[in-house]
């Protein structure tokens, strides 16, 4: 009973489960024939391939979103000054990543510039003799390759539990998720700490079979994550309690010394992701010097979360920068949810937001693969190592107050890839036929987006164009066509008086666009072009909205900034 147990995952008709380990049976198919053993890593690296050129045209193309000028600053004084100072609240480790890149692309940074993180990026990138285009794309290069290497992840996890078709269409849906093409081309952190979580249940997965190798591997990117950004916290326990339950389900028939392995297994793996996040501090500072900055005071947090933050075995700026965190979460920000402006947050947003920001195949193959995943016997096992951690991580994000985008969310393409591949186990004549209707409408609808990933949204609700009329910020308008704005001036509007609402961290003069704020002038003196960011159109209230009613719009740029006509 153990022995089926323990290899319920094989495909039917493998018998000698010992020579086999985890998948690899299952992952046979057309490429285990010797005329066709290219045909699958051939298919892989086509998609590879066309994502990543999806991402380097959006890297090339877009302007600083309003995040990546503060990681990018952030990048460069690890690399100058060897210092925790900006950006306390979310750890070093993606920063680190990006600054790879920063040192190729060499910027000069003034170190005696005096300023608040958001400053010290407009520094950097516009005062600072430097090119903001080269930077950025230099910047936002290992995040591509990274997110390139998370689809490997996505593809060898899928094969491991349903073969190697399942692995290419469960491939396909990552590598043309609009989500993840646009967040996974920009220097920010939610991609990374996201691919790290699954990394972590892959490789929990396979410590079934090897504990002793896989589950400090796991521990190890359970820590990436950890260091890249803190909303992973919540999957801690889960990726602990999936750790012991690795161990336990390789154990042998002594159950007590397998309990004990168990219970040794799950503080391993959070040991050594605390190892992680301490040697991430310690490679931007061995001697971990951390004063808060006088900008960004550290906020007092009381109760249960205070007593969270102090008992916290990591770094005192990591616990710091949870408490600034805690402190935001406290803010009352402002939400827009389909043409409602809201303060505070919705329960709902991030499920309402997917359902607009996700193909509708995808959307049909995740609902597919997660029933899979649960009612296919030799799947089952499969099932808390891909959606409970997915899940987890909703839940979690579902209680902030920052109703900002689907990129708290990136996470969901990313498991619920691996389970929409195995729709592709259950016994229909027609699920491939489906499967692959369904996977090529998604490259269909991913493809018509292009470039433009980040306003995207699904043919329901009206495509990219209609977005912003539904969702605001990072779901569509990050002040990421700030250079497309320019040249679209340059070229229809040449010689017009430009009035501009801009909502991003970009210095509109530093790309020739000679305009002044309509706000701080009689709106009687507002004639020409009113050029309207549609984050800040969405959230517009007194002299903005009444300019907005009272003006024509005449052309739009990257579906997220809007042109009036006054």
């Amino acid at each position: 009973m153990m022995a089926h147990e323990q290899h319920s995952v094989l495909e039917p008709g493998t018998r000698d489960d010992e020579e086999h380990p985890p998948g690899r049976a299952a992952a046979a198919g057309p490429s285990s024939r010797p005329g066709r053993r290219w045909l699958v890593p051939l298919l892989v690296f086509v998609l590879l391939g066309q994502m990543a050129a999806a991402m380097v045209t959006t890297a090339v193309q877009q302007t600083p979103t309003i995040d990546e000028p503060i990681y990018v600053a952030t990048a460069a004084d690890y690399l100058h000054e060897h210092r925790v100072r900006l950006n306390p609240e979310h750890p070093p480790l993606g920063k680190l990543i990006v600054a790879a890149g920063v040192a190729i692309a060499a910027p000069h940074v003034d170190t005696a510039y005096k300023g608040g993180q958001s400053q010290v990026g407009r520094h950097l990138l516009y005062e600072s003799g430097n090119d903001p285009w080269r930077l950025m794309f230099w910047a936002r290069l290992p995040m591509i390759v990274l997110t390139l290497l998370f689809g490997l992840v996505v593809f060898a996890f899928t094969r491991e539990l349903a073969g190697a078709v399942a692995g290419l269409a469960a491939l396909a849906l990552y590598a043309f998720s609009p989500d993840v093409i646009a967040q996974g081309s920009l220097a920010t952190l939610d991609v990374p700490a996201a691919g790290f979580a699954l990394t972590s249940a892959w490789l929990l997965w396979r410590a079934r079979r090897r504990p002793r190798l896989y589950v400090p591997l796991s521990g190890a990117a359970l820590g990436a994550a950890l260091a890249t950004k803190m909303n992973v916290l919540p999957v801690v326990p889960v990726l602990m309690a999936l750790a012991a339950w690795s161990v336990w389900h390789a154990g042998a028939a002594d159950r007590r010394r397998t309990l004990v392995r168990a219970t040794v297994a799950a503080l391993a793996t959070a040991v050594t992701a605390v190892a992680v996040v301490w040697v991430s501090y310690l490679v931007v500072d061995p001697r971990l010097r951390w004063t808060p900055a006088p900008d960004q005071p550290v906020p007092a947090v009381h109760g249960l979360k205070g007593l969270l933050v102090r008992l916290m075995p990591l770094p005192a700026s990591y616990r710091d920068g949870m408490r600034i965190q805690f402190g935001l979460e406290d803010y009352p920000w402002q939400g827009f949810l389909f043409g409602h402006l809201y303060t505070g947050s919705r329960w709902y947003y991030l499920p309402a937001a997917l359902l607009v920001k996700t193909p509708l195949g995808m959307l049909a193959l995740w609902v597919a693969g997660a029933v899979a995943l649960v009612a296919v016997r030799r799947l089952r096992p499969a099932a808390p190592y891909v959606l409970v951690p997915a899940a987890v991580l909703l839940a979690a994000a579902m209680t902030g107050s920052r109703d900002f985008g689907t990129r708290y969310a990136v996470f969901v393409p990313m498991f619920l890839a691996v389970a929409a591949g195995c729709v592709l186990t259950v016994r229909w004549r027609w699920a491939p036929w489906v499967t692959g209707a369904l996977a090529l409408f998604v490259a269909v609808s991913s493809l018509r987006t292009f470039p433009y990933y980040l306003p995207y949204s699904n043919e329901a609700f009206g495509g990219p164009a209609r977005t912003h009329l539904r969702l605001h910020d990072s779901n569509v308008d990050w002040g990421q066509d700030l250079g497309r704005l320019a040249d679209r001036l340059h070229e229809r509007y040449r010689g017009e008086r430009i009035w501009l609402v801009y909502k991003g961290s970009g210095v509109p003069a530093y790309y020739g666009i000679d305009a002044r704020d309509p706000r701080e002038v009689a709106p009687r003196q507002v004639r020409g072009l009113l050029v309207v960011s549609d984050s800040a159109a969405a959230k517009a209230r007194g002299r903005l909205a009444a300019l907005l009613h009272s003006s024509r719009a005449i052309d739009e740029v990257g579906y997220s900034i809007t042109i009036y006509r006054r």
